[in-house]
């Protein structure tokens, strides 16, 4: 036995080897190019090359919304962790610890209350990383108390969708936020509040059946997956073919279910925008000294579209 091949070696190498970290490079899914984590974060989490919108955490994005990345953290109410006692391979309440323990959140659904270009704004984001985005009882709970705070506040309510649907482990019980959500939003329209939507790669089930359709203005990201049910079940159940890009943002633009496809780095600008338009800020006052035209919504869209938009990288 060579001593020093044997044990010399192995252990000077292993004093060398530096540890690599897991998520130190990031394939596109879309061109399979291999990109620096840092230079997609430093991006958005857009991929540089093919313009890919990745998907985004909640406190990365409202990171990238509010002013100076600051906004106070909404104290949402506690719900029952496991209503049904649901288990499948692994019960439900282990699956919330892990979720929680993954994204650092207590549920799919953060609110904040800041300033967004001067203005106050609550904005709700969905997570998919906590259990695919799922609306479930936590969830549904946090969208209605920023919608009763949007309407305390008298502020434009906004909200980042990106859900596969109810959350199946509360059964009826993640159903029943569907219409208290959107009960919620009828509170906001009667508020004469701006309701806007954003709709983030993917939207589906219930989620894209209640809330997240009913905006004022309805905003997709570039190549976002919206839709109810999977494509693979519509085209066995109707037995055709469906149209290339179905249920991608640019095809639902196309056919009037979108009103605006908009770039991650021009969401920020394009939202304060619409914010401005849709409350009639203060500065809108002043500079419109003559009695206004009625504005509709088609116009108020237009507006934010032909507004300049921020360089892509």
């Amino acid at each position: 036995m060579n001593w020093l091949t044997n044990v010399v070696r192995p252990k000077i190498r292993n004093m060398l080897r530096r540890e690599t970290p897991e998520n130190l490079w990031i394939k596109c899914p879309d061109s399979g190019q291999l990109v620096f984590y840092k230079d997609v974060e430093a991006n958005q989490f857009v991929i540089p090359g093919s313009n890919y919108h990745m998907r985004m955490g909640a406190v990365a994005r409202l990171k990238s919304i509010f002013d100076n990345e600051t906004w106070y953290d909404v104290a949402l109410p506690e719900v029952t962790p496991d209503p049904l006692k649901f288990r499948d391979e692994k019960k439900y309440v282990d699956r919330i610890k892990d979720a929680r323990a993954r994204t650092n959140l207590n549920d799919a659904v953060k609110v904040g209350y800041g300033k967004l270009e001067g203005s106050a704004v609550v904005i709700a984001v969905q997570d998919f990383d906590f259990m695919g985005g799922s609306l479930g009882m936590a969830a549904g709970e946090a969208l209605v108390r920023g919608l009763e705070l949007a309407v305390e506040k008298k502020s434009p309510f906004i909200v980042f969708a990106a859900s596969g649907g109810a959350r199946m482990q509360e059964g009826i019980l993640s159903l029943m936020q569907m219409p208290r959500t959107t009960v919620a939003v009828q509170m906001l329209r009667e508020a004469k509040l701006p309701y806007i939507v954003v709709l983030t790669n993917p939207t589906t089930g219930g989620v894209t059946a209640s809330y997240a359709m009913l905006g004022d203005v309805q905003i997709a990201e570039p190549g976002a997956l919206i839709g109810f049910a999977g494509a693979r079940v519509i085209e066995q159940t109707i037995r055709e073919k469906l149209p290339e890009g179905f249920q991608r943002a640019e095809y639902l633009k196309d056919h009037g279910m979108v009103d605006m496809v908009v770039h991650r780095h021009d969401l920020r600008p394009t939202l304060a925008r619409l914010c401005r338009l849709l409350t009639r800020s203060p500065a809108q006052e002043t500079a419109s000294k003559s009695v206004q035209p009625v504005v509709s919504p088609a116009q108020i869209v237009s507006a934010a579209e032909t507004a300049p938009a921020a360089p892509h990288a």
